[in-house]
């Protein structure tokens, strides 16, 4: 059978642990059995994901398994479509979290429902909906903004733009670990003293926490986020 007639493989969207816990215990039984029956993947960081793979006792031994890194960085993902396109299940692993979300894996996750590759998503934590299911803000309608702008007067700008919105609907977004800190300053200085911010940092982990207050409570005693994993959301009472 020649390449063109071989059938594609199938691309498996496997969420792995938030941090440092037991992987083994927080990942659901069917989406470790999946894991563990691949050979191939296409991951982020392939360090952080044999460090996964070890930890749900993969069968094989990691050094036989194949790596294939698409991160940020990656301009070209045709490389690591190839092996779906001769017939291999793959597996797509983000750094921590789901694929595809807040994650460069949606390119690939395109490309791979444009050539006729069949998709399936795995079930695991994802600190987005987890943190939105703790913070009692409207679970009914709420927008996923990704990383706001480092520049300061940009994210003081959407700062006051994702605000205005937050009587409508819940305003979620994240930032690198070694700026949470400058985030949340912008956030007390930027926002009313009484919009509701809720802040959830290291969610599954050993300390983590999830509290929801107004802006003027947070500017009492702000925590202290440096280097910790934190979502944050926004609500506003409608008007």
């Amino acid at each position: 059978m020649s390449l063109s007639e071989t059938s594609p493989g199938v691309l498996y969207l496997i969420p792995v642990a938030l941090g440092s816990e037991d992987a083994a215990a927080l990942i659901p039984p069917a989406t470790v059995d999946a894991a563990r029956s691949l050979r191939t993947f296409i991951v982020e960081n392939a360090k952080s994901a044999r460090r996964f793979l070890k930890a749900i006792g993969h069968p094989v031994p990691l050094q036989e398994l194949q790596f294939h890194t698409l991160d940020e960085h990656t301009r070209d993902v045709a490389p690591v479509l190839a092996p779906l396109l001769a017939g291999e299940d793959c597996g797509l692993m983000s750094e921590s979290g789901c694929p595809s979300v807040a994650d460069p894996g949606s390119t690939l996750v395109r490309r791979a429902h444009e050539a006729g590759v069949r998709v399936v998503p795995l079930a695991g934590p994802s600190s987005i909906l987890l943190a939105l299911m703790a913070s009692g803000m409207n679970g009914q309608r709420f927008a996923f903004h990704g990383y706001l702008p480092v520049e300061r007067a940009e994210r003081a700008r959407k700062l006051k733009e994702l605000e205005a919105r937050a009587g409508d609907e819940t305003q979620i977004f994240i930032e690198t670990p070694y700026r949470n800190e400058q985030l949340l300053s912008a956030l007390l200085q930027q926002c009313r003293g009484d919009t509701m911010l809720c802040i959830a940092a290291d969610l599954t982990l050993p300390g983590g926490f999830v509290a929801a207050r107004t802006v003027a409570e947070w500017n009492e005693k702000p925590p202290k986020l440096d280097r910790r994993l934190a979502v944050f959301l926004l609500s506003r009472a409608p008007t």
